[in-house]
């Protein structure tokens, strides 16, 4: 399997990928290099790793494949166990993804981050050429001052209709 990529190059200093919990109970199997499964439940992810919780704890640094199902569908990889923060939970870091299961990895977590409209938006704007961050903020200046012209033009019609009556 290929490395991660771009996310493994970056400093953990100057990045750290969102963590997301999936919306629904997400169970996932490990198999360790000796053929032997392990099931634990998906509780946090993210583009780099995640955290599991596991009847049975695993070693420190031990390498297992993962797998669980997403609503974009199966993922699978490579990671390695780190040191578990309770007696039912242990975090996990990716160390290879293929490219499917990082594209299906990276809807998840954006599918969690964006409200639920917002991906709507998102490729309307992608659609037609827009950037989405200023779109948004454009229609509302543009119906600020639309509205401020009609009260100007009300404002001034109705001081002339004033003015001629009692001329």
């Amino acid at each position: 399997m290929p490395p991660i990529g771009q996310y493994a190059a970056q400093s953990p200093s100057c990045w750290r990928s969102p963590r997301v919990q999936p919306a629904d109970t997400t169970p996932a199997v490990l198999r360790m290099a000796d053929g032997t499964s392990s099931r634990g439940t998906l509780q946090t992810i993210s583009l780099t790793g995640g955290l599991l919780d596991v009847s049975s704890i695993l070693d420190r640094g031990l390498r297992v494949k993962l797998m669980f199902l997403t609503q974009t569908g199966p993922v699978t990889g490579a990671a390695e166990m780190l040191n578990p923060v309770s007696p039912t939970q242990q975090p996990f870091r990716f160390v290879a993804l293929e490219q499917g299961d990082q594209r299906r990895l990276r809807a998840v977590v954006e599918s969690q981050l964006l409200p639920p409209d917002a991906w709507i938006e998102k490729y309307r704007a992608a659609m037609f050429g827009q950037n989405v961050s200023q779109h948004p903020l454009r229609r509302k200046i543009f119906r600020a001052l639309l509205a401020s012209l009609a009260v100007a033009a009300l404002f001034l019609g109705g001081t002339l209709c004033f003015l001629s009556i009692y001329r």
